[in-house]
């Protein structure tokens, strides 16, 4: 016996408002939902992509009530709907009531108070997605559990944390760059750090390396030009490369305690997994003392957080750190040298 269009559609719900503040994160929920209900080929007749601003709710309503074509639903997305919303609040609510049986209205707001008419009338014919962005220590559970989900790969603790010491913590870029750690990583079951640092971190890795080991042979000007060749070939760099900086500079940290504390060369690099250019790595620490090494990353510590709260630009402020480094390490290898 043929199964009726609500008895296809009844997995689905007839309307669903996505709540959150953070628009990559309200995106990248709305793209997985969109997964959920049409499958890439069906989006060409089955998906309509409405401009909150141009778009009027008379359209948007003759659209979920247009039967679907190829497809069992039409979707009707509207994106930053704050406004549309309050604009048309009693059409909306009329609607709520009553929505269409082939039709899915996707709505994305900044906020989704739930005093309104709207509020209560959602959880009897839809589904509230409300975002919430992932306190800093939350991030590796996330992505572990995205590892698991999307890839049925595990991503390692140790690993979690070290794509987030690589690329930051903006959820989605750390998302896409798993999806390219499960490609590499096919054949086997882990993604470990060392594939994290094979693919995330090689780049920028050697492209930091290049500019610590420009400023330490004291030649600012190469040292800018590399830095601005970083940001000309990584579209991302503005959301890594303090990451990359600060990575580097902790092992030349953890390295020279080691070393101070009677552990061999060699022995210090099996501990710090220094795979990459060994030599060029312990010619580099040769240059600085342990007071430098700390200096810059305070001064690392004070550039992020100087990017995060909108008081500068990355690429300005990464400059201006390269250009200051050489008289700051100056300073303090004149002061160890005093001593």
């Amino acid at each position: 016996m043929a199964k009726t269009k609500a008895e296809l559609n009844s997995k689905h719900k007839p309307i669903y408002v996505i709540a959150g503040k953070e628009d990559s994160l309200v995106g990248l929920e709305c793209e997985k939902l969109l997964d959920r209900l049409l499958k890439p080929q069906q989006r060409a007749t089955g998906f309509f992509n409405a401009d909150a601003a141009e778009v009027s709710v008379a359209e948007v309503l003759d659209e979920l009530r247009t039967l679907p074509f190829l497809t069992q639903t039409r979707v009707v997305l509207v994106k930053n709907a704050d406004d549309f919303v309050s604009e048309n609040r009693p059409l909306l609510e009329k609607y709520f009531d009553n929505p269409s049986p082939t039709g899915i209205l996707i709505l994305t707001v900044s906020s989704w108070p739930g005093n309104t008419k709207l509020a209560r009338r959602l959880p009897k014919v839809g589904e509230l997605l409300n975002i919430v962005s992932p306190k800093p220590w939350q991030l590796p559970d996330y992505l572990i559990r995205y590892a698991n989900d999307a890839h049925n790969k595990r991503l390692t603790s140790d690993a979690a944390r070290l794509l987030i010491e690589l690329t930051g913590d903006d959820l989605p870029l750390l998302y896409n760059e798993i999806d390219k750690l499960a490609l590499f990583a096919h054949a086997e079951k882990a993604i470990t750090p060392q594939h994290v640092e094979s693919l995330t971190g090689h780049n920028r890795l050697f492209n930091a390396f290049a500019v610590i080991d420009a400023i330490t042979g004291g030649d600012v000007a190469q040292a800018v030009s590399r830095m601005r060749k970083m940001f000309a070939e990584d579209k991302t760099a503005e959301y890594t490369v303090v990451g990359a900086f600060a990575f580097h500079f902790r092992r030349l940290f953890d390295a020279k305690v080691l070393l101070e504390k009677g552990v061999s060369q060699n022995e210090t690099a099996e501990r710090l997994r220094i795979w990459y250019d060994k030599d060029g790595f312990f010619a580099q620490l040769r240059k600085m003392s342990l007071e430098q090494i700390g200096a810059m990353l305070r001064q690392l510590a004070e550039t992020d957080y100087a990017i995060k709260t909108g008081r500068t630009k990355a690429e300005t402020a990464i400059e201006r750190l390269v250009l200051t480094l050489p008289s700051g390490m100056a300073k303090y290898q004149s002061s160890f040298s005093d001593k």
